[in-house]
């Protein structure tokens, strides 16, 4: 099939470009750089120029690309500051509403048969069970200074599932980790975990769930070839609270133990938005995925992924010594 991947350089673009290339399929990427131009054609894509925020720019590049099928992976997520977490992801939700607008409205127009587009797990509403599946309240209570950003992955999901025109599939993708993520070898997680500057809030009950970058890809390929409109968890077996993977991710480092601060201090240092994620988030469960679109994680667990992670980083830093 022809397809065309918009945000096709980011960390999920790099994965997924390659293998759709590999599966056989035109892959057309968008991207506004001359950078951006040169790194698609390494991974094997023919690069189409456009602003995604630009809807005469968009329609152009999908109008000269003709894809059968549209892979959503606009996102511009800079460096993270739970305090104000709306603020940082700002231009990320700019591409969520008016991206999400102007891509579709040019893949009605190219008579797009199929759209496949990113969401992220931690919109499951904070109520129940620690694992949610796809038929649970989604978006409709976030924490506060999140709003924004849930209310703009909402406008993702909504739109791409009313677009009665398509095939419309949301990826409920769990918290990357692995290769040009901020949960990579030099991440900026990764740093806060080596530098004891991501405590344990509270209890550590917040309950979140992984996926490998890598596996994420595999699951965006099966969304493109297969699969029923809908939505999917995209996510590994093993949701999990702060307090138990946090240390594990930590001695994979070989990192001291995270601090543990109560819940008052965590409010102080990563505020409302911060301290709830910590606490309360709830995790999500693969099923769905895995047995519509004959998915597998290869990283089943975010343990073995996290020992990878520290085997990497300790042979980079050695290489680099």
């Amino acid at each position: 099939m022809r397809v065309l991947v918009a945000g096709a350089t980011g960390a999920m673009g790099r994965q997924l470009v390659p293998r759709l290339v590999g599966a056989g399929h035109e892959v057309h990427g968008m991207t506004r750089s001359e950078t951006g131009q040169e790194l698609l054609r390494e991974l094997g894509a023919v690069p189409v120029v456009a602003d995604a925020l630009d809807p005469e720019q968009v329609a152009r590049a999908v109008a000269q690309s003709r894809p059968e099928v549209v892979v959503h992976q606009l996102t511009a997520i800079g460096p993270m500051d739970l305090r104000h977490f709306d603020r940082s992801f700002a231009p990320t939700n700019r591409l969520r509403t008016e991206g999400t607008d102007h891509l579709l409205s040019a893949a009605r127009d190219a008579g797009v048969r199929r759209v496949v587009a990113q969401s992220f797990f931690a919109g499951y509403d904070r109520v129940g069970g620690p694992v949610k599946t796809e038929e649970d309240p989604f978006g409709t209570e976030p924490p506060a200074g999140m709003e924004q950003t849930v209310g703009a992955i909402r406008h993702v999901e909504d739109s791409v599932l009313a677009a009665s025109w398509t095939e419309g599939l949301v990826l409920r993708y769990g918290g990357f980790y692995g290769p040009h993520t901020s949960l990579g070898v030099d991440g900026e997680q990764t740093e806060a975990v080596r530098r004891r500057r991501f405590p344990v809030v509270g209890d550590g009950g917040g309950v979140w769930s992984f996926i490998h970058i890598a596996d994420a890809a595999e699951a965006t390929v099966a969304a493109v070839e297969g699969g029923a409109p809908g939505v999917y968890n995209v996510v590994d077996d093993e949701p999990a609270s702060v307090a138990t993977w946090l240390p594990v991710l930590a001695e994979s480092l070989g990192a001291r133990p995270p601090m543990r601060v109560p819940r008052l201090v965590g409010r102080l240092l990563a505020g409302e938005t911060g301290t709830v994620m910590m606490t309360e988030l709830r995790g999500a469960s693969n099923a769905k995925a895995t047995q519509e679109l004959g998915w597998t994680p290869r990283h089943a667990s975010w343990r073995e992924g996290f020992r990878e992670l520290g085997a990497l980083a300790r042979d980079e830093r050695g290489t680099a010594a």
